[in-house]
């Protein structure tokens, strides 16, 4: 969410921003409401001025007894409550405008991230790993899961509908597993603070991370007054909401291992057979909270974090920089991570990390107090650690042998019972 001071003073930086995100310029419209607002302002003080000094000449006429004169003043006061009341209803009005119309508004892109209307002008920053030569032709996962007997969609849809999927035996300690590795990973290597969020939160948890107003019809609510988090970013990010935190505690580092609950209504017709898109699926989620100056070597660090997950599993991949078309509302730069699936001959995203700037802190009026005694808003910066039921779909596609068993990637074996390869029971 931006600051009006802040437009007014660089609105041509704003409305460039805007545009290469196939926004139309908005600053003109934008200062337009912030002029009304400071209109109103004015002529609430303007009011409230003339009553004050109103009142002391009353109070002078009532002392030399000309009441005529004081109940024409009188009179005035009565006038100006009118006016006073119909000033500071107008501000109302301009500030619920503005901010309204403020908080529709995505983030500026940095100046470094590559202009594109769409994942077409993404650009490829690094590739790791050879994909797999196979002598078969690879399967795609929710074929190696159902021939495993193992990955259940048909009894799934009959409980929820479509998008959802039951994992059974090995398969779900295999999801299981993989969740468990992420969280260890960066509990004891990266050092990441583990957190056991809500997964139900209120409007203003959810305004905080700009999932609302404008994604509302993504989420699921859970009556008038909660919604299922989509993402473990959201409950971890609000940590420090009306917080006020010591520059010397930054940057903060959370991380946790949660359901998330997405409702898709953008992607209808996408991914409608397996996991790649689920309403309801597992995900390891990095947040961290760091002063204006650490932001963008902790957006650095945090993508070598998530990379650190997929070269433990032997996983390829590549890293995209996210054209100003194709990044997220709320960030400012965005690196996707992609693994390969050989049983689509493609690569799939399984993580983003973003560097947000002060975006979501303003939402949250979430602020750290710096050496010079002065607060400034954080800086906030979320990544995925990375998607378990993606994480899945890779080992399952990358590890499948010509038999139809799976075998078990070394670092998982220990969560296993020592398990190195899933077979269908004879």
């Amino acid at each position: 969410m931006y600051d009006i001071k802040w437009i007014r003073d660089h609105a041509a930086a704003f409305d460039a921003g805007l545009v290469s995100r196939g926004v139309a310029p908005l600053s003109a419209t934008l200062i337009a409401l912030d002029e009304t607002r400071r209109a109103a302002i004015a002529r609430a003080q303007a009011a409230q001025e003339r009553r004050n000094a109103l009142s002391k000449e009353i109070g002078k006429a009532m002392a030399a007894k000309d009441m005529p004169r004081a109940d024409e003043l009188k009179s005035e006061v009565a006038v100006l409550k009118d006016v006073l009341g119909e000033a500071e209803a107008e501000e109302k009005a301009a500030v619920a405008e503005l901010d309204t119309a403020l908080a529709a508004i995505p983030n500026t892109p940095l100046a470094e991230v590559p202009v594109g209307s769409d994942e077409h002008g993404n650009v490829q920053k690094a590739v790791w790993g050879t994909p797999k030569q196979f002598s078969f032709t690879p399967k795609q996962h929710f074929e190696i899961g159902e021939d495993l007997g193992l990955m259940d969609f048909e009894t799934a849809a009959k409980m929820s509908g479509t998008r959802f999927v039951i994992t059974r035996a090995q398969m779900a300690r295999l999801e299981r597993a993989l969740g468990q590795f992420m969280l260890d990973l960066h509990t004891t290597e990266h050092g990441y603070t583990e957190i056991n969020p809500p997964l139900l939160v209120k409007d203003q948890t959810m305004f905080g991370t700009a999932q609302l107003p404008k994604f509302a019809d993504d989420q699921f609510r859970v009556l008038p007054d909660y919604w299922l988090i989509p993402t473990a970013e959201v409950p971890m990010t609000n940590i420090v909401r009306e917080a006020i935190v010591d520059e010397k505690e930054l940057p903060l580092r959370f991380t946790a291992l949660t359901p998330c609950f997405r409702a898709e209504a953008g992607a209808a017709g996408r991914d409608t057979r397996g996991m790649i898109r689920q309403h309801q699926f597992w995900k390891v989620e990095l947040v961290s909270i760091t002063s204006q100056e650490q932001s963008l070597a902790e957006h650095e660090r945090m993508t070598e974090c998530a990379a650190k997950v997929l070269q433990k599993l032997d996983l390829p991949y590549r890293v995209m920089t996210l054209c100003t078309g194709d990044m997220g509302f709320g960030s400012q730069k965005t690196y996707d991570f992609e693994v390969w699936l050989p049983g689509q001959n493609a690569y799939r995203e399984i993580s983003s990390c973003s560097v947000c700037g002060d975006f979501q802190a303003r939402r949250m009026n979430a602020r750290y107090k710096g050496a010079d005694g002065k607060n400034k808003f954080v800086h906030t910066l979320n990544g995925s650690g990375v998607a378990v039921g993606r994480a899945l779909v890779a080992v399952l596609e990358n590890y499948q042998n010509d038999d139809g068993s799976v075998t078990i990637p070394d670092v998982l074996r220990p969560y296993m019972g020592g398990l190195t390869k899933i077979e269908k029971a004879a």
